[in-house]
């Protein structure tokens, strides 16, 4: 699943239009919802994707904002991509080649109708009918501290009723420039916490950048029903009506 980089170039041509995307959406207090489909229509004209397009992400803040662009491909329909392990700090450690050169690309201003695939996202209704669905387990990929409550970045700390705590940099080799651990730690790591391939996996942190790198690391290992909750805890938390633990 991960492009392994063994040789050739990599330069500046990241955001391409994401950035500008999720500025116009400013859906505050709950950034991490997506924007709506003449927006994410808007970016897939701008990426010029098409069928035949293999997207590389990468960046240099540990792989969420990277694993965010995926999960985002990922429920307009295009499969076609990967995320560079480690981003851009393991690609430079390691030694690899850089340019400074901005390549044009084949960026375009179109518009391109997207086929949006539901069965990657969460939303906050689909979370709460399935609080008690022995075959879903939601993952919360923050701190300790946020899980517990101690660390509140909402009206209200805790985490979802039921949900599992496996901090995303646990999953974070950085003793190797922030690449993943082996898959057998990962393994391990879901293991003790009860999470295995045959369940689905509803991943969230507080925007779904966090959790968006261990939706990256879930589809990795093979895990074939991932959700990712947009809406994450900035949504959750943020809504008196839903329930805390």
């Amino acid at each position: 699943f991960f492009f392994q980089a063994e040789d050739g170039i990599l330069d500046s041509v990241a955001s391409r239009g994401l950035g500008d995307v999720y500025k116009r959406q400013c859906r505050n207090p709950s950034p991490g919802l997506l924007p709506d489909k003449s927006q994410l229509q808007q970016l897939a004209g701008q990426l010029g994707l098409h069928p035949d397009l293999y997207v590389i992400a990468y960046d240099n803040q540990g792989g969420g904002r990277a694993g965010r662009l995926l999960w985002t491909l990922h429920f307009i329909g295009h499969r076609r991509v990967s995320v560079v392990n480690g981003g851009m700090t393991a690609w430079i450690k390691h030694g690899l080649p850089t340019s400074s050169t901005r390549r044009s690309g084949t960026r375009g201003s179109s518009t391109i109708n997207i086929a949006e695939d539901p069965s990657v996202l969460a939303t906050r209704n689909y979370v709460l009918a399935h609080l008690d669905n022995d075959d879903i387990v939601l993952l919360d990929a923050r701190s300790p501290a946020e899980f517990s409550g101690t660390d509140v970045r909402a009206a209200r700390g805790g985490h979802i009723p039921g949900a599992r705590n496996l901090n995303w940099l646990e999953t974070i080799n950085h003793t190797d420039y922030g690449r993943l651990h082996p898959d057998s730690v990962l393994r391990t790591l879901l293991a003790e916490r009860g999470i295995s391939a045959n369940k689905e996996v509803v991943v969230y942190c507080q925007t779904h950048h966090r959790s968006a790198h261990t939706y990256v690391m879930l589809k990795h290992l093979g895990y074939e029903r991932v959700r990712g909750y947009a809406g994450s805890w900035s949504e959750w938390g943020n809504d008196p009506t839903s329930p805390v633990a």
